[in-house]
């Protein structure tokens, strides 16, 4: 699949030539006029890479890439600074502070463009198994996540999350409402975590509608509590009035025959080392499994914090 390119700048000009020029790459290359119009499109649909002027009307260079940085959804993409002049070095400087990860002066031989435009791609990729659709951590970041937390010996919980009626919703609705729904989760989590978490906790993207939020232990079921709260509250704009009237949406099961799916939940499936000693991460996935099989079974949103030893 071609790589995605946003290019940002308010010179029609320049646009239209670094457009011509990645699309002979084989890139997809999409254009915004500022930093707003940028936000609008990043957040709709996160591209692979932002090549953004550094001076621009209504927001600058600068502004949208701290708005990139900021952003755990976001802050993987890399963002490279375009400035008319090689001698700026002030514009230079408070790009790379606002997160810039390359700087490029746009009288820059395309042939150079091009061979850097790449090195950042492949970086990017080499640097993070993101998630395509939230750009959170994959799965050898989480798992190297919770080998850091038992290894440092501290009580830590790893919360699963994951979506109930979801393939039902995917049925009726189709998949890219379905992404939206995966998307909107992921910003749950990190507005749950931003509120009541720490700035050490973890939030990443198993994959489908599976996540995991890594934290304190004694902070798990505040965050549990939150992430249920809000998710509720918010999933109620991704259905239809009538679906919404009736409490339940009307799906055909394995079997091809009709029956009444209640409205998507949200279960939060706890395991600590509060009171056991887990030796291996696969210890710490077991349990999980085990947890999340009893939340799953109770009715609508809930989550459940395993307290063996």
């Amino acid at each position: 699949m071609a790589k995605r390119i946003l290019v940002v700048d308010d010179d029609a000009d320049i646009r239209d030539i670094l457009t011509i020029l990645f699309k002979s790459e084989g890139f997809d290359v999409e254009e915004a006029s500022n930093g707003r119009e940028a936000i609008e499109k990043i957040t709709h649909r996160p591209p692979d890479l932002v090549i953004t002027d550094y001076v621009m009307p209504e927001m600058d260079g600068e502004e949208l890439c701290r708005f990139i940085k900021r952003d755990l959804l976001l802050r993987h993409t890399p963002v490279i600074m375009l400035t008319g002049k090689k001698e700026d070095v002030t514009d230079k400087i408070k790009g790379i502070d606002a997160g810039a990860d390359d700087y490029i002066v746009k009288t820059t031989d395309e042939k150079e463009i091009i061979a850097r435009v790449k090195m950042i791609l492949r970086r990017a990729e080499m640097d993070l198994d993101a998630n395509p659709l939230t750009r959170l951590p994959g799965n050898v970041t989480i798992l190297n996540e919770i080998e850091n937390r038992l290894k440092s010996e501290n009580k830590f919980a790893v919360c699963y999350v994951d979506l109930d009626k979801f393939k039902s919703y995917n049925d009726k609705y189709g998949f890219e409402k379905g992404d939206r729904i995966i998307q909107e989760t992921a910003r749950v989590l990190i507005e749950t975590v931003d509120q009541v978490g720490q700035k050490n906790d973890f939030i990443g993207h198993v994959g489908g509608d599976d996540f995991v939020i890594i934290t304190d232990a004694e902070r798990a079921e505040e965050i549990s509590k939150s992430v249920i709260k809000k998710f509720d509250s918010k999933i109620t704009y991704y259905y239809a009035k009538e679906d919404l009237n009736r409490g339940y949406i009307e799906s055909k099961n394995r079997k091809g025959e009709e029956e009444n799916v209640p409205l998507m939940s949200v279960t939060v499936s706890v395991v600590t080392n509060r009171n056991m000693d887990f030796q291996h991460v696969a210890e710490v996935a077991e349990r999980g499994a085990e947890v999340k099989e009893y939340t799953k079974s109770l009715p609508g949103s809930n989550y459940a914090i395993d307290r063996r030893g």
